[in-house]
């Protein structure tokens, strides 16, 4: 039997190989540590960076502390913060602005939070868009009375933190059209938080352009692997350093960047 086999043939199929293996040991690892931490969230590495950056911070969890560590307290960066909530309360960008001087967009899909970054943060340039895969497009969005931190799109996901969720309705827009808008040609840092939506934001956001060094996208078990299958196909690389010490987000970073080694201290057991 003649072989129809080509060296392009086979090249492009080694490639698509290692592109599921990457994928699929970046997947494997990422669960065995998310396992560990939220069995023990606040362990010896969390500890190392609170007492490093802290033990004040302006963000929700671990976020603040991590983004200093990667970035070693560089000046005048470009941030991306999508989902950016309240202008200091768990904000992951407040201290970057106003301790190190960077700049940058927040967009959020509620509206109320325009005025805290209009009069606290005149680095910022504020949007209100629910980000998604596509633009002007019109989106329902759920937002419980009592924990507006959980509005989400997915009324059974709000529901399980309030049932008291009133339904608004929100205009889209891709990120690759938010940023020119907003004179943005490269981002430094990119944040993402936007309850089960981070799937769909990405889509509509062009990583090989904009290359962030660093990104925190927070992960619900929804939608985990879409995540991770989204940077892992982009070439982008969890960062290592952060797996144990941050229970509720991924970090990932570009393929070429010098990745920090791991935390030294005591193994636990």
């Amino acid at each position: 039997m003649k072989d129809t086999d080509t060296p392009t043939t086979n090249t492009t199929q080694r490639k698509r190989l290692g592109r599921v293996v990457r994928v699929c040991v970046l997947g494997a690892a990422v669960v065995w540590a998310a396992t560990i931490v939220i069995a023990n969230s606040r362990n010896a590495e969390y500890d190392w960076f609170k007492n490093t950056y802290g033990p004040n911070r302006h963000s929700e969890h671990a976020e603040e502390w991590i983004i200093r560590d990667f970035f070693h307290d560089q000046r005048g960066g470009i941030f991306l913060d999508v989902g950016s909530y309240d202008y200091k309360r768990f904000s992951n960008t407040y201290y970057l602005e106003q301790e190190l001087g960077w700049s940058g967009v927040a967009v959020d899909a509620q509206q109320e939070f325009a005025a805290g970054y209009a009069q606290y943060r005149p680095r910022t340039k504020f949007f209100s868009f629910f980000v998604s895969d596509r633009s002007d497009a019109l989106e329902s969005l759920f937002v419980p009375s009592g924990n507006r931190l959980v509005a989400s799109s997915n009324k059974s996901f709000s529901d399980r933190y309030d049932t008291s969720g009133q339904e608004r309705t929100v205009s889209t827009i891709t990120l690759n059209d938010l940023l020119p808008r907003a004179g943005v040609t490269r981002v430094d840092f990119l944040s993402m938080d936007i309850e089960l939506a981070e799937p769909k934001a990405l889509a509509g956001f062009d990583l090989a352009h904009y290359r962030p060094r660093l990104a925190v996208v927070e992960a619900h078990p929804d939608v985990r692997q879409q995540i991770v299958d989204y940077f892992a196909d982009r070439g982008y690389r969890v960062v290592a350093r952060y797996l144990r010490a941050d229970a509720h987000n991924l970090w990932f970073a570009p393929p070429d960047s010098a990745l920090p080694p791991g935390v030294q201290i005591a193994d636990e057991h």
